[in-house]
């Protein structure tokens, strides 16, 4: 892949956009974003276009670039990947879609149009107002030969790292990344609403709790989990968590939380006294 070929993106979303500029700060032109002729739509990828020095189309014809990497939700996929076979030969091409759920199979009816087809997911979180770098970004992908050696060749090129995984086990990939990002976010909205109960505004307890959780991924990263871990589970103190429930019963649903939370560090991790924090866990009765 010593010349960059063109690329087209279809989606105009949060992880289309930062793909499309990523690609193009690694030197790839983006020959086109596509998108539904909605004007939501058309104004997000207009936006795209004017950074990157591309054009907005909402259907494919005439369209030359061999590439299309597919940005739209998961639940559009299938639609869009027959809607593309309808307007444009596959012959030549090579179409990747980026759901981490999702295997290359929902993209048949470009394989049977004759395109080499891969499911490339980058192993990270892409929300409004945010552009994460892409280096150093794990990059899952499964799918035909062709398209996958491509994918892998793009991912180094920006400075990604890609991995193969199974079509079976796309479902439980996706769901440890579900673990990783958006549920660590839930975590942290019910860590807030605490911070609420010791009397600290959301903006505050934001700020205030940044250093102990950076340090604590920072402690995960070098040490693991096992390593990483403190607090009074560890120290088997009883009359500590106690006090904990006691006054979480102000809020139900963080205090289901950190039960839960609580009974996972039992059966993971290091920690003292762990029969008699069980008896605890399940003398407060806490229930969903």
């Amino acid at each position: 892949m010593a010349k960059k070929p063109g690329i087209v993106i279809v989606g105009a979303g949060n992880l289309g956009t930062a793909l499309a500029i990523s690609l193009r700060d690694a030197g790839f032109h983006i020959d086109s974003v596509v998108t539904r002729h909605r004007a939501p739509s058309l104004a997000r990828a207009r936006q795209i276009a004017n950074k990157i020095g591309s054009r907005v189309l909402s259907r494919m014809v005439g369209v030359k670039a061999r590439i299309l990497w597919i940005c739209v939700p998961d639940s559009a996929i299938a639609q869009v990947a027959a809607s593309l076979a309808d307007q444009l030969d596959g012959h030549g091409r090579v179409v990747l879609h980026a759901s981490g759920v999702l295997s290359s199979d929902v993209l048949q009816p470009l394989r049977a149009k004759g395109a080499s087809v891969a499911s490339v997911h980058p192993f990270m979180t892409f929300v409004r107002g945010s552009r994460p770098s892409l280096a150093g970004v794990p990059f899952a992908i499964e799918g035909d030969s062709k398209a996958v050696a491509l994918a892998r060749s793009i991912v180094r090129r920006l400075g990604g790292k890609p991995f193969a995984i199974g079509k079976k086990e796309k479902n439980i990939y996706h769901a440890w990344g579900t673990f990783a990002s958006p549920l660590l976010t839930v975590l942290l909205a019910a860590t807030e609403k605490v911070a609420g109960l010791a009397g600290v505004p959301p903006k505050q307890a934001r700020q205030r709790v940044l250093p102990i959780l950076l340090q604590t991924v920072r402690n995960y990263g070098e040490l693991g989990a096992a390593g990483g871990f403190s607090g009074p589970i560890i120290r088997g103190d009883v009359a500590t968590v106690r006090r904990h429930l006691r006054e979480l019963r102000k809020s139900s649903v963080p205090r289901q939380v950190y039960a839960t939370l609580a009974r996972a560090a039992l059966e993971y991790l290091p920690a003292k006294n762990k029969a008699a924090l069980k008896k605890l866990l399940d003398s407060a009765n806490v229930r969903w």
